[in-house]
């Protein structure tokens, strides 16, 4: 008894979550702009609601660079208020047998996407509250069964559509996971460990050649770092170390002199390295992925 009282409370909170529903859909993509894939996406949404608030993260992912869209919603999501809903479209194994699934934070946000490993930084930075999986036969485009390749536009737009319009609510995606976990994808975390800094570098500041990593600033405090400090820096890939030099700790990039090496404080107050007015990452071959690596301390 205790149970199906249980469910009509839930269902009649979810109705009435759907009716006040107005909430932004977000989309980011590997597909470019080049044809009409993100327009597709678009207008499957807009057919669900007219209304619908319907914003681009990003259209260029790298192809099939599933690490990346992780990053690029890690990067944006809390910048976005609770309620607001993800769509991210990175799935080389569409039509394989990956999950579509919906994760929705303790932070209110939905992330609609392929469990492929694109979940992992979100759900490690904002928690999980639950997972459901995307049941097919109730929350895909209208006469689209017949297509494998493309789910993109048929499941994801679709559904991430539906939720943010209020047309469903979370409870009406599909069944929950039963071990309520995402794919992860491993890569170095940041840690102060043996009076050394280590951390990963998931991305590039692309336009500039500077090299981000996800050490945070509370971390440079923990290692009483300080700036005006000169830091001995390594970069590796995998086990191959690709640079290791002496870099001063400045506040922005006018602290050395053209060309002169520098680290940083990001926007998101982590880690980074750059050369003044060049580009870091071509002089020195260095990108960003889960493989990428660094470590940081004060020099002798």
């Amino acid at each position: 008894m205790l149970k199906k009282i249980t469910y009509y409370l839930y269902f009649i909170f979810g109705l009435i979550k759907i009716v006040f529903a107005d909430n932004a859909l977000i989309l980011q993509t590997d597909f470019g702009l080049k044809d009409g894939a993100v327009a597709e996406m678009k207008g499957v949404a807009f057919s669900v609601d007219n209304q619908l608030k319907i914003y681009d993260l990003t259209h260029e992912i790298p192809t099939y660079n599933i690490w990346e869209a992780s990053y690029r919603l890690y990067q944006t999501a809390s910048y976005w208020p609770s309620g607001t809903v993800f769509v991210s479209v990175v799935d080389p194994g569409v039509g394989g047998s990956r999950k579509s699934v919906v994760l929705k934070t303790k932070t209110g946000q939905y992330f609609v996407s392929p469990d492929n490993g694109t979940l992992t930084l979100v759900a490690q930075k904002f928690g999980i509250d639950s997972i459901r999986q995307i049941d097919e036969k109730y929350n895909r485009l209208k006469n689209s069964t017949g297509s494998y390749t493309f789910f993109g536009r048929d499941v994801y737009a679709y559904t991430g559509a539906k939720i943010a319009s209020g047309k469903i609510n979370f409870f009406q995606v599909g069944p929950l996971l039963p071990l309520q976990k995402v794919v992860e994808i491993p890569y170095q975390r940041a840690e102060f460990i043996n009076g050394k800094l280590e951390g990963n570098i998931p991305i590039l500041d692309v336009q500039f050649g500077n090299i981000w990593s996800n050490i945070s600033e509370s971390l440079v405090a923990r290692a009483n770092i300080k700036k005006g400090d000169i830091l001995c820096v390594e970069v590796r890939k995998g086990q191959e170390v690709r640079y290791r030099g002496r870099i001063p700790y400045v506040n922005t990039f006018s602290g050395v002199e053209p060309d002169e090496p520098l680290v940083y404080l990001n926007s998101l107050m982590n880690i980074s390295l750059a050369l003044n007015m060049k580009s870091f990452s071509n002089k020195y071959k260095i990108y960003s992925g889960p493989d990428w690596a660094i470590s940081l301390e004060k020099c002798n």
